[in-house]
Parts: structure tokens; C-alpha cells; sequence
């Protein structure tokens, strides 16, 4: 197996909230939110209905809403650190 780490499956579960997994298996919830609360650019996904519109880009390198090569991205390395913190967090608050 590859040590690049790549998304396999993306799913919007809630408005901001995405659950992924990744090609080594990792599942994780991303709470993107804080992230795209302010700026224009990230306008278009606050829309609950736009960001369910999440795609993977074709080998999985990131995901993006519009177009793959001039929306809104998120790299798969960044994402899981992500998932990861905000884990650690929920794991240390229980």
C-alpha cells in the first residue's frame, strides 16, 4: 500500500460535519465550521444544500465543491490531521 494518503469515501453528515475515510482505512468525523464560517470563498459551502455537494478529487488527494480546479479544497493529509485533533479532543473530554 501506498504511505500517500488519499480519501476514499466523503459524506456531508451534517451542515460544515463531513465523515471520511481514507485509503488506510481511517474513519473520521471533520468538523470544518469554525473553518468556513467567515471569508467569500467559503460562501457557496455554508449553504447545507451546496456542501453536501462534497466530491473527491480523482485520486483522492482532496476533496472540493465546484470545480476541481477553481472551488473550494481541502487536502487528505490536512483533513486527517484534522480528524485526528478533534478526536483526540472528544476522547479527552469523556
Amino acid at each position: 500500500m501506498s504511505d500517500t494518503l488519499r480519501i476514499t469515501s466523503a459524506e456531508a453528515v451534517l451542515p460544515g460535519v463531513l465523515k471520511l475515510v481514507w485509503n488506510d482505512g481511517y474513519e473520521g468525523i471533520v468538523d470544518l465550521r469554525g473553518k468556513i464560517a467567515d471569508g467569500e470563498i467559503f460562501e457557496t459551502i455554508r449553504d447545507p444544500e451546496n456542501f453536501k455537494k462534497v466530491c473527491i478529487a480523482e485520486f483522492g488527494h482532496h476533496i472540493y465543491w465546484g470545480d476541481e480546479d477553481d472551488g473550494v479544497d481541502f487536502g487528505a493529509d490536512r483533513l486527517r490531521e484534522i480528524a485526528q485533533e478533534q478526536a483526540a479532543l472528544l476522547a479527552h473530554a469523556s
